[in-house]
């Protein structure tokens, strides 16, 4: 937006925050520092913490499926040691597509 002849200061600019900063701060946030990525086949996890940064949880909906997020930090800064699904141990570090409307439960540890 750009002040009108009218406005005090015409010519200036208004709102440049208004950018689209804040969804490419979202993006940068969601996908690359706590790491929950959308793939061809599912979620990708691989977070990317401080040492000190014991965890967090996330809810996630992704194709109409929820995904309850739960990341614990033993220390690592990057990568999965292990991805449990729904009670289930998935091996890499993608979580599967599931059903839309399933609630789902996702615990990794790095």
């Amino acid at each position: 937006m750009v002040a009108g002849k009218d406005a005090a200061k015409p010519g200036e600019g208004k709102n440049s925050w208004l950018t689209g900063t804040a969804a490419w701060m979202w993006l940068t946030v969601s996908q690359y520092l706590l790491g929950i990525k959308p793939a061809y086949t599912g979620l990708e996890i691989n977070p990317c913490l401080s040492s000190d940064m014991k965890g967090y949880s996330v809810n996630r909906v992704f194709r109409g499926a929820e995904y309850s997020i739960k990341v614990v930090n033993s220390g690592a800064q990057k990568g999965v040691k292990k991805l449990t699904v729904n009670g289930k141990v998935i091996e890499g570090n993608i979580v599967p597509m599931m059903p839309a409307g399933s609630k789902n439960e996702v615990l990794v540890e790095m």
